[in-house]
């Protein structure tokens, strides 16, 4: 995990790395920023930002302040803030976002709404099971 030596504002500036490689089975929440390198079958519940990438695949839901995706995610994604699909990017689920951004090459498959981040469900942790 990498710290920031910044203790200022109100967001965590941590970011956990998971790596090439690394396979998780199971729910993630966080309130730093994450980086997905590996494949992960579950949600992902961050206060911040998830960045999924080249290599990184994802089978869940993803909700988080900032979303950029680069690899493969298969499920619903909630980005307060702004989801930017790279031109590598692939993404089968529905978008809930403020603002989209989709580079030439991404491939999308889902439904999108956008709208302000006052309508959208709370990210917080909940401990209702996941569904499929």
């Amino acid at each position: 995990m990498l710290k920031s030596s910044s203790t200022e504002g109100a967001r965590s500036e941590e970011t956990t790395i998971i790596s090439r490689g690394v396979k998780i089975e199971g729910k993630i929440a966080t309130d730093g920023n994450i980086r997905v390198d590996g494949d992960i079958k579950g949600d992902i519940i961050s206060q911040n930002n998830v960045t999924v990438g080249e290599s990184g695949q994802v089978n869940g839901q993803i909700n988080a302040n900032v979303i950029t995706i680069g690899g493969k995610v298969v499920g619903t994604v909630t980005a307060r803030e702004k989801l930017a699909l790279e031109s590598k990017g692939n993404l089968k689920g529905d978008i809930l976002t403020k603002i989209l951004v989709v580079e030439a090459g991404a491939k999308f498959d889902g439904n999108s709404k956008m709208g302000d981040s006052r309508n959208f469900p709370e990210t917080k942790e909940s401990n209702k099971p996941a569904t499929s």
